[in-house]
């Protein structure tokens, strides 16, 4: 073989080019050109329009989508390796006998296009297009099986004309709440944040400090849907079990006691007579040492007007990142307030209330008591404050004598301990006595207790204020109150004619937008200039999908049709908001009338990420790959920058990112090596759910395995020619057989599980399988062994075809195809070839293997046994005497007892 590695420093991994020399007729034989041959080839399925879906066709349907991505500009070899998981799916389904859709588009509304609009001077509508036209170029280099005439994004009028239609239907159906809510505020960007995006009390962009306001928001009313969207997890079998999980903790649901203490009066301030707060663990009543309220609870917003240090407390907690991590991460802070609860179960034991910065308005009561020695942040809080830590649950086999709790908490069941009554009681027989206590008991005239299901789970506030995003269709009249926008006047459009000069939403400012009639009675009234949060987007387009060009949300029929989803593929960071936001719309759209199902996505697989070192140089500028030159290994490997000679810092494997520059691009590897090998390597290397390592040796050796199939093919087309193929049972040519089926019917199943490195392992093995069998071959090859090989050739090109759909189509026109790979169906397997005849079962001796046996399947009882006694390990074992037993399990292993 002769060929040449070609590489420039800087510029991507080594474009290989040359030739092979064909060992069978010693002629040249050249390589595979995936540069001409790609091309070519996506050229032949668009004219074809293989990939494009008919509503109309009878076939059983298929709906394969990946989750749609942002158009930020560029691609990185790390999204293909989602969308090629996806193709693979949907071109095995294809040749399976489905109609299958496979569409794409792009969720296209959000805040980095306004951002890139005031640091570019573009408008957020030109950023976005560009950035999709670049991306949907980027995908299209890789063969991808999609149906491009039903691509649409997000901030298409079309598509958010849509949605406006259903946010109307879902206001006349009781889904859609406006509420005041509090709300984190950035005063720079002017501008609602959520939680997440509040770092240190301040804006994650701006930097600025979090001001905590009240504003009239627009809710979808989640809620609603509570039970149904926890009860419907247990039928999600083709979800992992993570991510039902995740779905099951977010909604929350818990069973507790709503608990009222009472207000010692001496220290209330006016008017103030008791303090409720919900809790799933009564059982641990006698462990109380505190209670703990939000900033914003009246409570505290009434003790603070008298108490300037603790309006400050409250303040300074207001500013604080109300995240789930930012309260987990903060210290906990607290100020006494000088009120004080009386115990339930006793007037005489009266505990501190505290404003605490970890307890939010927004869970259950906004109050809580304390057990410090029954929850980790109760502990903290309480050995920060100095407040009592009194053990009430004991672990199993724990000496109540000498159990203590000191830096951590005990939060599992047990049996109760200093609690009076409850002493000796399991914790779940504790909750009961304490709940049927309580709820006979009575406060001013109520029962002091009541049982009460919560949830976590809140409704969706889809209020934005900016400009990229759709318009909420509502306005706003001082005599009519806040109307719906008729449906004939949809769509509300963004106006273009905006500016980003001044921070905060540009719909406000506008000189006309805002302002128009009433549609009740023809006042003037203005328009709701918040728009949609974009998860919105993104919670109803795989039902778009079903029929883009309609003039409705969706056409019922169709949409019923291919809904759910059978396999959606995505990051698991995407497991709880867009995964529960898209099966509450599947619900609402139900009641609203646009689809009669209940769960959007039948299949769901999350994938790995594809990672790469990151490299930093000395002044501490991120790197890229390109910019920096790797010299040595292991131990001694060391890299340097290529402009200036300096050394770099290799850091570890991280997910690419552009901020760190460790991103690969597709032009980079579909220029060197083509997109078959890009393809091919990001699913060969590790499990598709778990993360592979790009390294440009990596796809060196994926690129090696193409050409070698290429070899195969081209080396043996003398062998195969005019030939019809067909498999053998019996003979040398069975040897090339069995293999081939084998591998056909393995590659079909492990598709089917998306086991798709286990298929390239077994594509591996049969490459080399045939390179031994059918290379062996010469113009004295039976007519079996021709037509034995001519098959084998066939389903090897097949089975490939999914994943190097390219390579396989030139594999296929090289050895007389005609027709398009990517349009043929499966090949059928034989289930003669794919049985065993042999089976190896272990061997031992005395209980200890010390060997195997290779048998026939039918093989009986006595001939077993005899052929155990014949293995030399087992004579010498017996060292000729007989043996005492020979245990014989069919099919499973044989003992030998000496």
């Amino acid at each position: 073989m002769r060929l040449t590695l070609v590489t420039k420093h800087g510029e991507g991994p080594p474009t290989v080019s040359g030739t092979f020399l064909c060992e069978k007729t010693g002629m040249a034989t050249e390589r595979y050109n995936p540069r001409t041959s790609e091309p070519k080839w996506q050229k032949a399925w668009e004219e074809a329009k293989l990939f494009e879906t008919r509503n109309d066709d009878g076939r059983p349907t298929y709906y394969v989508l990946e989750m749609f991505p942002y158009p930020s500009g560029r691609i990185h070899i790390g999204h293909t390796r989602n969308y090629t998981m996806g193709d693979v799916v949907a071109r095995y389904k294809r040749a399976r006998g489905f109609n299958v859709l496979h569409p794409m588009g792009w969720d296209a509304f959000g805040m980095p296009a306004e951002n890139a609009a005031m640091q570019n001077k573009v408008h957020p509508k030109e950023w976005t297009y560009q950035n999709i036209a670049t991306m949907r170029g980027q995908l299209k280099t890789f063969g991808l099986s999609l149906d491009w005439s039903r691509e649409f994004a997000t901030c298409d009028v079309d598509y958010y004309h849509r949605q406006q239609m259903l946010f109307v239907d879902f206001y006349e159906n009781d889904l859609i709440t406006r509420k005041t809510s509090k709300v984190n505020w950035d005063p720079v960007d002017q501008t609602v944040l959520a939680n997440e995006q509040v770092i240190d009390g301040k804006g994650w962009r701006s930097g600025a400090e979090v001001e905590q306001r009240e504003l009239a928001q627009w809710f979808f009313k989640i809620t609603d849907f509570s039970d149904e969207l926890l009860e419907a997890i247990d039928g999600l079998d083709n979800w992992p079990e993570k991510v039902r999980l995740m779905q099951r903790n977010w909604i929350g649901r818990s069973e507790g006691l709503l608990v009222r203490w009472e207000l010692d009066a001496d220290t209330a301030p006016g008017g103030e007579s008791e303090l409720q707060v919900y809790t799933t663990r009564p059982d641990t009543l006698f462990g109380a040492s505190f209670m703990a309220i939000a900033a914003d609870h009246p409570l505290a917003r009434k003790a603070a007007t008298e108490n300037a240090e603790l309006a400050a407390f409250c303040e300074e907690c207001r500013r604080m990142g109300t995240s789930a991590a930012a309260l987990e991460t903060a210290e906990k802070r607290g100020f006494d307030t000088g009120i004080r609860v009386k115990h339930p179960f006793d007037p005489e034991w009266t505990l501190p209330v505290y404003v605490a910065n970890f307890v939010l308005m927004d869970y259950g009561t906004g109050a809580i008591f304390g057990c410090p020695s029954g929850d980790q942040r109760d502990l903290d809080f309480a050995n920060k404050y100095g407040l009592p830590v009194t053990p009430v649950v004991l672990p199993e086999g724990a000496d109540p004598e000498s159990f203590k709790i000191t830096d951590e908490a005990y939060t599992d069941d047990g049996v109760m301990i200093n609690s009076r009554f409850l002493d000796g009681m399991p914790t779940d027989k504790a909750f009961e006595e304490v709940a049927s206590r309580l709820e006979k008991a009575d406060l001013n005239g109520k029962p002091v207790a009541e049982r009460k299901v919560n949830y976590r789970l809140r409704d969706w506030g889809i209020s934005r204020q900016r400009y990229w995003g759709c318009p909420i269709p509502m306005i706003h009249c001082e005599s009519c109150g806040v109307v719906p926008v008729p449906k004939d006047d949809l769509p509300v459009v963004l106006p273009d004619d905006v500016d980003f000069d001044t921070p905060g939403n540009p719909l406000d400012r506008h000189p006309t937008w805002k302002h128009v009639k009433c549609p009740k009675c023809g006042s003037d009234a203005r328009r709701e200039t918040d728009t949609m949060d974009t998860f919105v987007d993104s919670s109803w387009y795989f039902a778009c999908f079903t029929a883009p060009d309609a003039d409705t949300p969706t056409i019922p029929d169709i949409a019923n049709r291919w809904l759910p989803v059978d396999q959606y593929i995505g990051g698991v960071e995407h497991a709880i908001l867009h995964l529960l936001y898209s099966r509450f719309f599947t619900r609402a759209m139900r009641k609203a009338g646009h689809l009669d199902l209940d769960e959007p996505f039948k299949g769901l697989f999350t994938q790995g990420m594809v990672v790469h070192e990151t490299f930093k140089a000395e002044d501490g500028r991120w790197l890229a790959p390109t910019e920096v030159r790797i010299e040595g290994s292991g131990a001694d490997r060391k890299a340097f920058e290529i402009d200036t000679g300096k050394p770099v810092t290799i850091g570890q494997l991280e997910k690419m990112s552009k901020s760190k520059k460790n991103t690969v691009s597709p032009e980079e590897i579909t220029g060197s090596f083509g997109a078959d090998t890009a393809r091919w390597f990001t699913l060969s290397d590790s499990p598709p759910d778990r993360d592979v390592e790009w390294t440009d040796d990596g796809a060196a050796g994926a690129h090696r395995f193409l050409q070698r199939v290429w070899r195969l093919v081209v080396d043996n087309k003398s062998v195969i020619e005019g030939v019809e193929g067909s498999p053998a049972r019996e003979g040398s040519a069975a040897a090339i057989s069995k293999p081939a089926h084998k591998a056909l019917k393995a590659v079909g199943e492990d598709i089917e599980r998306l086991a798709f490195n286990r298929a390239i392992a077994r594509m591996h093995e049969l490459v080399n399988e045939l390179h031994g069998t059918i290379g062996k071959l010469g113009a004295d090859a039976s007519e079996e062994e021709k037509a034995a090989a001519r098959n084998a050739v066939e389903i090897l090109i097949h089975v490939i075809a999914p994943f190097m759909p390219h390579l396989a189509e030139e594999c296929w026109h090289e050895i007389g195809g005609t027709d398009l790979v990517a349009a043929r169906s499966w090949p059928d397997y034989d289930p003669t070839l794919v049985v065993d005849n042999e089976i190896i079962l272990p061997v031992q001796i005395n209980g200890k293997k010390r060997g195997d046996l290779t048998i026939a399947r039918d093989a009986d009882k006595s001939s077993i046994e005899q052929a155990v006694l014949e293995l030399d390990f087992v004579q010498k074992a017996l060292n000729g005497a007989e043996p005492r037993k020979v245990i014989v399990v069919p099919q499973r292993i044989v003992n030998v007892v000496a």
